[in-house]
């Protein structure tokens, strides 16, 4: 794969010019013609490798902003009122802010039923069926990154949003339209990038096992906002998440007594660390989001009784100053 990046003399580079091309093929990439979402979606894994070959310096977060307590005792705002200073100051005040219908409840369904459609597409796939165009397409990176959890994310129910190139493009229509890509590069002082590791069209079915964890156990020491998005009702009806409503400095102790798996923190240092606030579990309905970053403390809430799956996305967004290494980026 040819690899672009930035002239030093402050022209246009190939990564703007590749840019260029991504907006030409924006309107048909966002349909149903496979072949523009598959070019729309190698420009920007090109774009995102040219990113974090011209990477600047870390600049910092925006400056915080406090957030509104909802009546769950997490940060709530309303679309109109999401900014990145607030976001930034309910992280570092309780962790995360909840963001109340920031999608379309309409569109969060149509997403969900492409989910499906991807997923069934790729059970097609392993029985050497036909298959949909568009919806599953195993996708390869530049040669220097490696992709070895196909298998674990299928297990997990979810697929990578860059095996279909499709919902790349829904997806990332949306978070322009709900300003989410504006709203990441405030909030990281810089350009933000998905990565193909940590962006994932789930469907959560009830009695998965959870496991609370940190993601900055895994991603080590990077810049990051994550944006989970609810495509169906969850948290009652449907697998929902368990919170430690807090702001956390350091990693917990995992793999003590008690926790399933040796990088999960075990209940009774959750309950520890979540003090007298305790655990919290929000209902979202369709649409809603949750914003947080990487030393956030969750849990997938699943229980054998909740008589329906749960549709999101999560999506991690990061500056290419401390993009994680070894994984495979995307431009929003």
């Amino acid at each position: 794969m040819k690899v672009f990046s930035r002239d030093r003399r402050g022209a246009v580079s190939p990564a703007d010019e590749l840019r260029e091309e991504l907006g030409t093929l924006a309107e048909g990439a966002r349909g149903e013609d496979c072949d523009a979402a598959r070019r729309a979606l190698l420009l920007r894994h090109q774009i995102g490798v040219a990113e974090l070959e011209s990477r600047t310096d870390d600049s910092g977060f925006v400056e915080p902003v406090a957030a509104p307590l909802g009546p769950d005792g997490l940060p709530e705002v309303s679309p109109t009122e999401l900014s990145a200073a607030v976001v930034r100051g309910a992280i570092l005040g309780r962790g995360c802010l909840l963001v109340r219908g920031l999608v379309d409840s309409a569109e969060a369904d149509r997403i969900a039923l492409g989910i499906e459609r991807a997923l069934q597409a790729w059970d097609a796939v392993e029985e050497g069926g036909e298959v949909e165009c568009g919806y599953f397409e195993p996708f390869e990176p530049d040669p220097r990154f490696q992709l070895h959890q196909r298998s674990w994310i299928k297990a997990a129910g979810a697929l990578w949003m860059a095996d279909s190139p499709l919902l790349t493009e829904e997806v990332c229509r949306v978070f322009d339209e709900v300003g989410l890509a504006r709203l990441g590069g405030e909030y990281l002082r810089e350009p933000p990038l998905l990565s193909v590791q940590k962006g994932s069209l789930r469907k959560v079915l009830p009695g998965t096992a959870p496991g609370w964890h940190q993601d900055g156990q895994f991603l080590g020491g990077v810049k990051a906002l994550n944006v989970w998005i609810a495509l169906s009702r969850c948290g009652d009806v449907a697998p929902g998440m368990d919170l430690v409503p807090r702001r956390l400095d350091e990693i917990v102790v995992t793999g003590t007594e008690g926790a399933p798996l040796d990088w999960n923190v075990a209940e009774d240092v959750v309950s520890e660390v979540a003090g007298e606030r305790g655990v919290v579990r929000p209902i979202f309905n369709p649409g809603d989001a949750l914003l947080f970053d990487e030393m956030f403390l969750h849990t997938t809430a699943a229980e054998e009784t909740m008589p329906n799956p749960r549709y999101a996305i999560e999506a991690w967004l990061f500056g290419s100053s401390r993009f994680p290494a070894e994984y495979a980026p995307l431009a929003l």
